[in-house]
C-alpha cells in the first residue's frame, strides 16, 4: 500500500511538471493572435516556446504511462468512459505539433498564418478539456461496479465482489459537462492564459513584451478569481478530507501573490511567473487531495468509487517501477533544466529569419522530395 500511494503522489508531481510546463505553452500559443500583431512578431513569440513544447510534452507522456502502469483499473475505467473527451484532447495535441512543425516548411506568410490560427485554437481547446477532465476527478463521474455479464452489482456488494467486477463509467460524452465542470475548464484555461503572458514578458524584448506585460496584470486577475471559486466550490461540496486545506490556501496565496506582482506599479516579471508555477503546483495538489483515496470518485454512490488500493498494481510491478524511477527520472530533470539555461535570453524581433523553407515556385506537384 505504501508503495501505491507513493505512485499516486508521483502521478500528481508528473501532472504538476506538466501543467507548469506546457501551461505557458498553451498560454503563448492561445495569445499569439492577440500578442503579436504581424508575421515577424508572430515568429518571435513562437521561438520563445519553440527549443521547449518537444520535452514538455514527454511529462505528458511519462504520466500517461505511468498511470497506465501503476494503476492499471485508473487507465482502465477513465480511458473507456472518457474516450471521446480524450480524443479530442490527443486531436489537438497532434494538430499543434503540426503547427509547429510545418509552419516553416514553406516560405510564405499565409502558410505561416494558416498554421498560427490552428495553433492558437488548439491551445484554447486543450486547456479547456483538461480542466473539465480535473474537475470530473473531484465532482465524481456515474461509475457502477459491473459483474463479468455486464450486470450492475449493488452498492453494498460491490466491495466484496471486485475479484470478479470493474468500475464501469456510464453516462457518455455530455455527463462530464456540468456548471463545475465548466468552470474547472474556465480556470485551466484562465491559469494558462495568464501564465503564458507572464512568460512571454520574462522571454521576449520590445512591443510584444509591453503587450504580454499589458495583459498578464488582468489575465492574472481573471485567474485568481476563477480559481477561488473553482476551488472553494470543490473543497466545501465535493471533498471531505481536511488536509486539502493546505495546498488550497497555498494555491490561493500563490496566485493572489502572481496577480500582485503582475500589475504595473509592483511590476516583477520573474515573481510574477515563480508565484504562478507555486500556484500550479498547489492546485494540483489539492485536486489530488480532494480525489484521495479514491482515484475515480462515483458521483452515484461512495461505494463504486475506485479507491488507490483497488486501482493499484502488484507490489512486484511498483517496485520495479520505483527503481527505474529513481535512475531516470533525475536524468530528465537535469536535462531539462540544462536546456531552459541554455535557451534563457530573451528573442527579439530582430532574431526573425524568414528565410527558410521552400518557395511555392519550387514544390513540384506529384515528386517525393525523399526519392531525391
Amino acid at each position: 500500500m505504501t508503495l501505491s500511494i507513493l505512485w499516486f503522489v508521483l502521478i500528481a508531481v508528473l501532472w504538476t511538471a506538466y501543467l507548469v510546463t506546457e501551461g505557458f505553452d498553451f498560454g503563448v500559443g492561445a495569445l499569439l493572435k492577440i500578442v503579436a500583431k504581424n508575421d515577424e512578431e508572430r515568429t518571435q513569440t513562437v521561438r520563445t516556446i519553440g527549443p521547449h513544447w518537444d520535452g514538455n510534452e514527454v511529462w505528458l507522456l511519462t504520466a500517461g504511462g505511468a498511470t497506465f502502469a501503476a494503476f492499471p483499473e485508473w487507465y482502465a475505467t477513465m480511458f473507456s468512459g472518457m474516450y471521446l473527451a480524450l480524443f479530442l484532447i490527443l486531436f489537438a495535441l497532434i494538430i499543434r505539433i503540426s503547427a509547429f512543425e510545418w509552419r516553416s516548411k514553406i516560405a510564405t506568410e499565409k502558410w505561416r498564418n494558416t498554421w498560427d490560427v490552428l495553433h492558437s485554437v488548439c491551445a484554447w481547446l486543450v486547456p479547456i478539456l483538461l480542466g473539465v477532465a480535473f474537475a470530473n476527478f473531484i465532482q465524481g463521474m456515474k461509475i457502477e461496479v459491473v459483474d463479468a455479464a455486464g450486470q450492475v452489482i449493488a452498492p453494498d456488494m460491490a466491495e466484496g465482489s471486485l475479484a470478479v467486477a470493474a468500475h464501469q463509467l456510464t453516462g457518455g460524452f455530455f455527463s462530464l459537462l456540468t456548471p463545475y465542470t465548466i468552470l474547472g475548464g474556465l480556470t485551466v484555461l484562465a491559469v494558462c492564459l495568464a501564465h503564458g503572458a507572464q512568460f512571454l514578458a520574462l522571454k521576449t524584448e520590445g512591443d510584444v513584451r509591453e503587450r504580454a506585460n499589458g495583459l498578464a496584470a488582468p489575465l492574472t486577475v481573471l485567474a485568481t478569481v476563477l480559481a477561488a471559486a473553482f476551488l472553494l466550490w470543490g473543497q466545501f461540496a465535493y471533498t471531505t478530507n481536511v488536509l486539502a486545506w493546505i495546498p488550497l490556501l497555498v494555491a490561493a496565496l500563490a496566485i493572489i501573490a502572481s496577480a500582485a506582482f503582475s500589475q504595473k506599479a509592483l511590476r516583477r516579471e520573474g515573481l510574477s511567473f515563480v508565484f504562478s508555477i507555486v500556484a500550479i503546483a498547489g492546485t494540483v495538489s489539492w485536486i489530488f487531495s480532494a480525489m484521495a483515496p479514491n482515484v475515480m470518485k462515483s458521483s452515484i454512490d461512495p461505494a463504486y468509487s475506485l479507491t488507490i488500493a483497488q486501482a493499484s498494481s502488484s507490489q512486484p510491478t511498483l517496485t520495479v517501477m520505483t527503481v527505474v524511477a529513481l535512475c531516470f527520472v533525475p536524468i530528465v530533470l537535469a536535462y531539462t533544466a540544462w536546456s531552459y539555461w541554455v535557451f534563457r535570453k530573451r528573442v527579439s524581433v530582430n532574431d526573425v529569419d524568414h528565410n527558410t523553407g521552400l518557395l511555392p515556385k519550387q514544390i513540384r506537384l506529384g515528386e517525393n522530395f525523399l526519392a531525391g
